[in-house]
């Protein structure tokens, strides 16, 4: 048998993956919007956002594994309780299903569990949603410990509610994108193991973000300034953290290629060494199951002094993609931190292109991770943004100010410390923008 694939041919070799693809279609619903409607369905009031939504949906599907036959755009006033979509279009489907011979649907929004077993029943194959299509790819991805407890708790949060009677048979829609991870280790499983299982991720998890709690404390006695990485997914944020600190992190031309939290030192003078992580990367519509498992992985983002949002300037939607960062970033309570734009892969795009966006955005770094263009000038910024925008200080707190000492320890560098009777004196580098919080209990400049 081995020998049989090695002596297979090139061509017979790609025939042979073609083969094991999944034949899908995407199903997308443009809702009709009304001024007075609350639905949270009715979201695409310009047709380049419909248009962004399809692709995204499309390159998610290519990255999971699939073969993209058909794409389905139907029109609708509004989603139908049963089926989500009208009897009509589900017709439609099932016709275009059994013409091209459909391994799998996927929609475009989040259906109920409802819809789905209703839908599935229909057309007799698998049926799954955006979310679902997210959290396969994660399982695919996930390689280190703490990322594999962090799918699986993320899909036993999804597939929860979608258990029926005594359990779902995945078995009788077959293997594939949206069985993958907790899935095709137990394909009947009760709502009680499920629960179960999910109290032993939720243990375990929390066990390794003690850890990372530990290794926090100490990076932050040792006086080191932190800086996380955050974008788009596939924007090159691990490639920059390889190439200005000569990593070696997993890097691929796909969306989501790494999902673990990777800390790298970063020499930015002489005397001066930084701290800066690759964080997962985020998405339109990140389904919440995920920034819930995921927490102990953003908390590296929560406790940073610093955030470099990295760009893929040859992406035609890269100003929605901020936005969509910018959403996520606001979601996880992080939005009031120093956030700094990084345009990347400044060598995929015309210099005139590359002039106006300069034009539009002049605070912001210009890059080239792959090509090690303009990579010093993040240094260079970064340097410029402690000394300006960072305060020595210190402080005595009392110690029934318990919120307070929190947030010192969750917003600023600890220098120093000591302890005393009426409380704790601290020595801080502090965001000149917390100054007047900490105001009153200032003992002397440093």
């Amino acid at each position: 048998m081995v020998k049989t694939i090695i002596n297979k041919t090139k061509k017979e070799q790609l025939e042979s993956i073609y083969k094991d693809q999944e034949d899908v279609i995407l199903i997308f619903i443009k809702f009709k919007s009304f001024k007075d409607s609350t639905n949270k369905h009715d979201r695409y009031p310009k047709k380049e956002n419909f248009y962004k939504d399809t692709e995204e949906l499309k390159n998610l599907a290519i990255s999971a594994g699939a073969k993209v036959d058909s794409e389905v755009i139907f029109n609708q006033v509004k989603p139908n309780p049963k089926y989500f979509i009208s009897k009509g279009k589900l017709e439609q489907i099932k016709n275009i299903v059994f013409e091209k011979n459909i391994d799998l649907v996927i929609f475009s929004e989040d259906i109920t569990p409802a819809q789905q077993t209703n839908i599935q029943e229909k057309l007799n194959i698998k049926v799954i949603d955006k979310t679902a299509l997210i959290l396969d790819i994660f399982a695919q991805r996930a390689h280190s410990r703490e990322g594999k407890l962090q799918v699986e708790l993320a899909q036993l949060n999804y597939i929860l509610p979608r258990l029926s009677g005594k359990g779902i048979q995945l078995s009788r829609l077959g293997g594939g994108i949206g069985t993958r991870g907790p899935g095709e280790t137990k394909l009947e499983v009760d709502r009680r193991k499920i629960r179960d299982r999910i109290r032993q991720l939720e243990k375990k998890i929390n066990q390794i973000g003690i850890q990372r709690d530990v290794q926090r404390k100490k990076r932050e006695e040792n006086n080191i300034f932190q800086v996380s990485l955050v974008g788009y997914t596939n924007s090159g944020k691990s490639t920059l953290l390889n190439t200005i600190t000569n990593s070696d992190v997993y890097t691929k031309d796909m969306l989501f290629s790494t999902l673990d939290s990777t800390t790298r030192r970063l020499k930015i003078s002489a005397v001066q060494e930084i701290l800066i992580s690759d964080t997962v990367g985020f998405i339109e519509k990140l389904p919440h199951q995920l920034i819930a498992s995921f927490k102990s992985t953003l908390e590296e983002v929560r406790k940073c002094n610093l955030l470099l949002l990295i760009v893929d300037i040859s992406d035609n939607n890269f100003e929605n993609h901020i936005l969509s960062v910018k959403k996520v970033l606001r979601e996880i309570g992080v939005y009031y931190k120093h956030i700094f734009l990084v345009f990347n892969k400044i060598d995929k795009i015309g210099e005139s292109e590359l002039q106006r966006i300069r034009i539009k955005y002049k605070n912001a770094i210009f890059i080239s991770a792959l090509k090690k263009i303009g990579v010093e000038d993040i240094c260079c910024r970064v340097k410029k943004i402690i000394e300006k925008h960072f305060l020595s200080i210190t402080v005595k707190i009392p110690y029934s100010e318990n919120k307070l000492i929190s947030f010192i320890y969750d917003n600023c560098q600890i220098l120093k410390k000591q302890y005393f009777e009426d409380g704790i004196s601290l020595l801080l580098k502090t965001d000149f923008r917390y100054y007047s919080k900490l105001s009153r209990y200032i003992c002397k400049k440093a």
